[in-house]
């Protein structure tokens, strides 16, 4: 039942977020609306492994948590430099 319940607060927190990404006044606060929707993405699949009492959500677990976190990264720096990758052509 717990489980259930918080299967619930993490979507209406997802959808909240969601409302704030396409809402959000300035840049960065759909940057880091996204970075949350990624911890609670992690947080929601997490649980409905642990309700369906199987591992196999560990791999999905981990890949939605890597790409959260480098997808994080690359706003962060497209938002300082203007650029993601960085080409230096004096060589």
């Amino acid at each position: 039942m717990i489980m259930k319940i918080s299967l619930i607060c993490i979507s209406l927190a997802m959808l909240a977020l969601i409302y704030r990404v396409i809402k959000g006044p300035t840049i960065p606060d759909k940057v880091i609306a996204l970075d949350a929707i990624g911890i609670n993405l992690v947080a929601l699949i997490a649980l409905i492994s642990m309700l369906l009492k199987t591992s196999a959500f560990l791999e999905v677990i981990l890949l939605v948590g890597i790409l959260a976190f480098i997808g994080t990264v690359a706003f962060a720096k497209f938002l300082e430099k203007g650029e993601i990758i960085e080409r230096d052509r004096n060589h």
